[in-house]
């Protein structure tokens, strides 16, 4: 039987995949000839026989360019969504290659059939991907990765690692044990350099539970604590990892600048450089005015929806803050009932860790339409108009409404450094399920890890996260 986690599986995967491209291969030529019948098809002799060669290059090519993306890599792409957005871009990369091949050997071959051979090879291949995960949940033992977890730590980074393995791997492992060292009645009088009784308890821990895997977390300042936990774990076979604290990612850009001899640390210095900066505008602008001209018959028909329902005005326009703190109108489809904002104050409460919620299912101000709206992301459409003015670009970290700004850590101010964004690393992972002013961190990393082509996988992501309908409400 396979297992999900396992190289039979890598194999079976790659082999399916190669199945899957020849499958369509020879199914789309037969189906080329029956379209001979078609006026806008050009005629086809039916004896036509392709080369080969072709199909074994096309299958080899397909299966080598996913793996480059590891694809195959089950642990990696755990979520569906990332698996298929991931596939998305590595199947237009093998398209690209194989008519690359056909360019440079044999030129005849139909654009036609080429089209629709890529096409099915792409749907094959999420098809089955779909059918195996079905598969494998209802076997819920093949999700085991026979891996047990200790969390170890103290305060708001230990819950917070608790909090997101929780929700993105509680499936993967077979046990999650969390241990907050204050639970040792000893730990407040121990030091790093003497804490016999906090490591007596963590190895009993292990012991117990048979732990395979220890995770530390531990605020900024007890690097000391880190250094003491792994250090006496070293003769225990076992995987040690450490948990980055956020807060230090406010720095994790800062650039040495050397003025008149003398050598300064930039906290200021851009997120993008300039090269950078012109590229993703002029992405923003050329994608952005291909989708406005594409939805545009989708907003008109949705402001129809919103008159006939809910009446005017069709659309809202918000104060948000957008980059380096300045304040623009950010316009969307209406989906609240008039005046809203005023009774934010009625549903806004206050979590129990003290943070803000302003965002949460069931919320009475949306309208029944606006539901609908939201879910399919629609009422997002208006905000490629502020896209096209330079407000905003397509991806990049939400702009913010200016009453939580002024509540900003610093080093949540990070995430103000580049453009606002209508879609970004927050919302492919969680959507409105996780407040964005709570998941300053998601926006951070996308800042540090900028690319054009990360851009571009987030657009894709985002897309198949929509077509899935997760967590937006």
């Amino acid at each position: 039987m396979l297992r999900r986690f396992s190289v039979n599986f890598t194999v079976f995967s790659m082999l399916l995949d190669g199945v899957m491209v020849v499958t369509s291969l020879i199914s789309m030529s037969y189906l080329r000839i029956v379209m001979n019948r078609l006026p806008f098809i050009a005629y086809l002799p039916a004896n036509i026989q392709y080369p080969t060669y072709l199909y074994f290059i096309f299958p080899v090519i397909w299966v080598i360019v996913l793996a480059t993306f590891s694809i195959y890599d089950g642990k990696k792409f755990f979520r569906i969504v990332d698996e298929l957005s991931t596939l998305t871009i590595a199947s237009f990369i093998a398209s690209i290659s194989q008519a690359g091949v056909l360019y440079l050997t044999y030129r005849d071959f139909s654009r036609a059939l080429f089209l629709m051979y890529i096409f099915v090879s792409f749907f094959l291949c999420v098809t089955w991907r779909l059918i195996s995960r079905l598969t494998f949940r209802l076997r819920k033992e093949t999700l085991n990765f026979s891996r047990n977890l200790l969390m170890v730590g103290i305060g708001a980074e230990l819950h917070k690692l608790e909090n997101l393995i929780g929700k993105n791997l509680s499936d993967a492992l077979s046990e999650i044990i969390v241990f907050d060292l204050k639970k040792v009645p000893e730990f407040e009088t121990e030091t790093p350099q003497g804490c016999p009784k906090s490591i007596a308890s963590v190895r009993s821990l292990i012991s117990r539970y048979q732990i395979t895997d220890v995770v530390i977390a531990f605020p900024r300042g007890d690097s000391d604590w880190i250094e003491a936990i792994s250090t006496n774990l070293e003769d225990l076979s076992l995987g040690v990892w450490v948990a980055l604290d956020f807060h230090d990612l406010s720095l994790s850009d800062a650039r040495v600048e050397n003025i008149t001899g003398f050598p300064l640390l930039d906290l200021r210095a851009p997120a993008l450089d300039d090269y950078s900066r012109i590229i993703k505008r002029f992405f923003d602008i050329f994608l952005g005015s291909l989708l406005f001209i594409i939805s545009f018959p989708v907003m008109i028909i949705t402001g129809i929806i919103i008159l006939i329902i809910d009446g005017a005005p069709v659309f809202f326009t918000q104060d948000r803050v957008g980059e380096n703190g300045k304040p623009f109108k950010m316009v969307k489809f209406r989906t609240m009932i008039r005046n809203a904002e005023k009774l934010h104050s009625q549903v806004e409460h206050i979590d129990e860790n003290g943070d803000i919620i302003h965002k949460f299912q069931n919320d009475p101000r949306v309208t029944h339409s606006g539901r609908i709206l939201r879910r399919l992301s629609l009422d997002e459409l208006p905000q490629l108009i502020n896209v096209l003015k330079g407000e905003m670009s397509l991806v990049g970290p939400r702009p913010e409404l200016p009453y939580l700004v002024k509540n900003y850590k610093h080093w949540q101010r990070r995430r103000l450094t580049v453009p606002p964004g209508m879609t970004g690393w927050w919302q492919i992972h969680g959507r409105s399920d996780r407040m964005m002013h709570l998941h300053t961190e998601d926006d951070i990393y996308y800042i540090d890890n900028y690319s054009i082509w990360l851009d571009l996988r987030i657009l894709i992501r985002t897309a198949w996260v929509i077509l899935l309908g997760k967590g937006a409400y």
